[in-house]
């Protein structure tokens, strides 16, 4: 007898343009880690979660729109966290000399995550990074 497949814990939200967006969404990421009983890795999941919101809102959400937070803990124990907008799908490394007061935040999630990339979607993109989160 084969098992039957075993789907992801999903958890989704959609956050209008608005700076207070990025503190709901790692909110709404603190209270599922902690459903899900994701602890080692929690603080490097919600820096990443607020670094792609901030990016989605600065450079990828067009007044009157918004962005889609996704997040999926697989039966392998390997969380997923979605960033969808509607901005164009090229993303860079923004300056990251000592003066400049932002432009790390990919940097950071390259860091921290175990796997990121991009994906498309019509509009716009899907970024995403990968967490092993085995307790």
């Amino acid at each position: 007898m084969n098992p039957e497949p075993q789907t992801p814990h999903t958890r989704e939200a959609f956050y209008r343009r608005d700076r207070r967006s990025v503190g709901m969404a790692r909110d709404f990421t603190r209270a599922a880690l902690a459903d899900w009983r994701v602890g080692p890795r929690a603080d490097d999941v919600l820096l990443c979660v607020s670094e792609l919101a901030t990016n989605a809102l600065l450079h990828g959400v067009p007044p009157g729109r918004g962005f889609r937070l996704r997040l999926a803990l697989h039966p392998d124990r390997v969380l997923r966290v979605e960033v969808h907008d509607s901005g164009p799908g090229e993303l860079r490394y923004g300056d990251m000399s000592p003066e400049s007061e932002g432009g790390r935040g990919l940097f950071l999630v390259t860091l921290l995550a175990d796997k990121w990339g991009v994906g498309e979607r019509e509009p716009g993109k899907v970024v995403w990074c990968e967490f092993e989160v085995r307790g």
